[in-house]
């Protein structure tokens, strides 16, 4: 949902954000275009990737929301050593990534059907994902 307009970079009145830090900006998933992809019934399965302030209005069209989480450890080195996306090198986008973690993950934990650890090789990931959709 992060890329080819499936959400927007909107003004939001100053306010603490789910991340625990002041925002006035905030990325929102584009509901129109959404809601018209989840009517859509040209596909037997279909993932939505991403994450937005907005997306808990959709949770009751999902099957399933699977959690993709690693350790802290493991998010740093990936974020450190990635060569096709520069977010995240920055300390302050760094730290903006590990406060996430620590406010959001945990909310979304709650609504999860499903947490599947990424710290595993990459093939073991999808094989889990997989999994939960032939359910």
């Amino acid at each position: 949902m992060d890329y080819e307009g499936w959400s927007e970079l909107v003004e939001v009145p100053a306010r603490t954000g789910l991340s625990g830090l002041l925002a006035d900006r905030d990325w929102l998933w584009r509901e129109d275009r959404l809601a018209r992809l989840l009517s859509a019934e040209d596909a037997e399965v279909l993932f939505i990737s991403g994450g937005a302030t907005n997306q808990v209005k959709f949770y009751g069209r999902f099957d399933h929301i699977v959690l993709l989480t690693a350790p802290t450890s493991v998010m740093i080195e990936r974020l450190r050593s990635r060569t096709n996306n520069p977010y995240g090198k920055h300390p302050d986008e760094l730290a903006r990534v590990l406060a996430l973690k620590e406010t959001v993950e945990p909310m979304l934990r709650r609504v999860a059907t499903v947490e599947i650890d990424t710290s595993v090789p990459l093939d073991e990931v999808v094989e889990k994902i997989l999994a939960v959709v032939s359910r």
